[in-house]
């Protein structure tokens, strides 16, 4: 029984939610158990699927026993679908982002802490491979201490996407809420942690009820300063989805990066993965800088982090996105919401639960 594959219940089925299905029909290890979703024609597909369907996560839970749960409901029900799982001894795939508010987050935290039950949180970008390139190049210590990082996500959301989802232009949604929840993981990863945010927001391109577009100042704990700009009325290829070619589905640019990180003896842009470094005892705007590019492997992230959460079920690997790491960016992320809305800096670890 030891080779079995994972039986995995997958609860919502959503865009995510299939395409989560698409990865386990592709692999070896872990087959489906079955779909949890109230809508009607999510019946229909689970039965193309040839697995079993409920309405319901607790009864399927109850009845299907599976070896983990891939939650891919709506954002609202995160919290209360994963604490259904822990409190079966179910380990879960949370999708990001971990809760709306950083009181569920930190709820779903102690839990999974007391239950001892692993909790994966889907910020899928962690699996990339330009991200962990990056990122090991930052702590080699090659580009020194870091001084200064520059990153974007510029995109211009067609109008489709506001008329399939009116709740996207009203409050709860907006790019801050929706999209910059992904950058700041990344921010965290290449930079480390974020300690305080200001930021000015404005909706005069969409007038819509929530911002259009956001200019954001960072201040790291280790001392770097960081500017971002976030629009979804920009027609622009500045975004992670155009540049690092990762989702099939978004037009690439491969010239284009989206973050520039700088240090006092070089400088990365990613995800082209232009590396620029000093060759003297001093860098000096003088001399030039020797330029090469990292060679990076073309991975699917979805599909090593779905490879990673078979390792935390059968508790080979810790989740290498825990609860407590996703509600630090869900955190950062809220402080650059009240900041917007306050016209003030916000300290992160003063966002009020």
């Amino acid at each position: 029984m030891a080779d079995a594959p994972v039986r995995l219940l997958l609860a919502g089925a959503g865009a995510i939610g299939r395409a989560h299905a698409r990865h386990v029909a592709a692999s070896d290890a872990c087959v489906l158990a079955g779909v949890v979703d109230p809508a009607p024609v999510s019946r229909d597909w689970a039965r193309q699927l040839g697995v079993p369907h409920a309405d319901q996560l607790e009864p399927a839970l109850a009845a299907w026993r599976p070896d983990g749960v891939i939650l891919a409901t709506p954002n609202t029900l995160h919290v209360v679908g994963a604490l259904a799982c822990l409190e079966r001894g179910v380990p879960v795939l949370v999708e990001k982002p971990i809760a709306d508010r950083l009181h569920d987050a930190l709820t779903l935290v102690e839990a999974a802490q007391r239950l001892r039950v692993p909790v994966l949180v889907g910020h899928h970008r962690r699996h990339s491979a330009a991200m962990a390139t990056a990122c090991e190049t930052i702590a080699s210590g090659v580009l020194g201490r870091l001084v200064a990082v520059q990153g974007s996500a510029l995109f211009r959301k067609p109008q489709a996407y506001f008329d399939a989802a009116p709740w996207r232009r009203e409050s709860g949604g907006g790019p801050i809420l929706i999209n910059m929840i992904h950058e700041v993981d990344n921010l965290r990863l290449l930079a480390g942690e974020i300690a305080e945010v200001q930021a000015i927001a404005s909706n005069a391109r969409r007038g819509h009820a929530v911002e259009d577009t956001v200019a954001i100042v960072l201040r790291f704990v280790g001392g770097a300063l960081g500017t971002f700009l976030l629009s979804d009325a920009a027609a622009s290829t500045h975004s992670w989805e155009q540049t690092s070619g990762e989702n099939g589905m978004y037009a690439r640019d491969a010239s284009e990066a989206c973050y520039h990180v700088s240090g006092e003896r070089g400088s990365l842009a990613i995800p082209t993965m232009r590396l620029q470094l000093a060759t003297g005892d001093e860098a000096s705007w003088l001399e030039p800088l020797h330029e090469q590019r990292l060679v990076v492997p073309t991975v699917d992230p979805l599909r090593r982090q779905l490879d990673h959460f078979i390792a935390v079920i059968q508790r080979r690997e810790a989740p290498r996105v825990s609860a407590a790491d996703a509600a630090a960016t869900l955190a950062a992320t809220l402080a650059i919401a009240e900041s917007a809305a306050s016209g003030r800096p916000v300290r992160c670890d003063k966002i009020a639960l």
